[in-house]
């Protein structure tokens, strides 16, 4: 496997509308990403039947479903980062990463708060966008990378309850919105642990 890093420029686009709620950011789409041409694309990541088992819906498999689901919901996808350079999908590889303009969906939505999907993804956001919007409630969940092969299916589902909270308003949201700190504490991911090393079959 070759452990060159290759400069990355981020091409796919936010995914968002008028009533988007929540805003959820990974890091950096992954080459099998880039290839599908929409976030999550590996077939072994779980971030999509994750969100399928949260609303009890047959899970999305095209684009279109996956599209629909998320804004059915008032959900918005994106990344923190634009551009960078990354040996395949490995977060912890990353050398001169450049963000992502958060405002082009926080000032067009709203967005009430943010949710980091995996620790560098957290990181990332924390050092770049944290500080600009100091008081959005932010919310860090583990990956749903393989590679964080720790975690079950269900144990994903019921980290990720809170986003179906956030999402449908009331005493709910409420709740999660209180005990929500300005920016949230990392969550350690395997996927991040070994610099130059790619999670297996670049899987995000």
């Amino acid at each position: 496997m070759a452990h060159t890093p290759t400069l990355v420029t981020h091409t796919i686009e936010p995914l968002f509308d008028s009533r988007s709620r929540v805003l959820m950011l990974g890091t950096m789409p992954s080459p099998k990403s880039r290839e599908y041409g929409f976030y999550y694309g590996h077939p072994r990541n779980r971030f999509w039947p994750v969100m399928a088992c949260l609303w009890d819906e047959p899970p999305a498999t095209t684009i279109a479903e996956k599209k629909a689901l998320m804004l059915r919901h008032r959900l918005a996808v994106w990344d923190v980062l634009a551009g960078c350079e990354i040996v395949g999908a490995s977060d912890a590889s990353i050398k001169r990463p450049r963000p992502n303009d958060l405002a082009r969906i926080i000032d067009a939505a709203p967005i009430e708060a943010v949710v980091t999907c995996g620790s560098a993804a957290t990181r990332y956001y924390e050092r770049f966008d944290a500080p600009r919007w100091p008081e959005l409630p932010h919310l860090a969940l583990p990956s749903t990378s393989p590679a964080n092969a720790r975690m079950s299916l269900d144990a994903l589902v019921k980290a990720y309850a809170p986003v179906k909270e956030l999402t449908e308003g009331g005493e709910a949201a409420a709740g999660v919105l209180a005990a929500l700190a300005p920016t949230a504490a990392a969550v350690s991911d395997p996927e991040d642990s070994a610099p130059g090393v790619s999670a297996p079959g670049d899987a995000r």
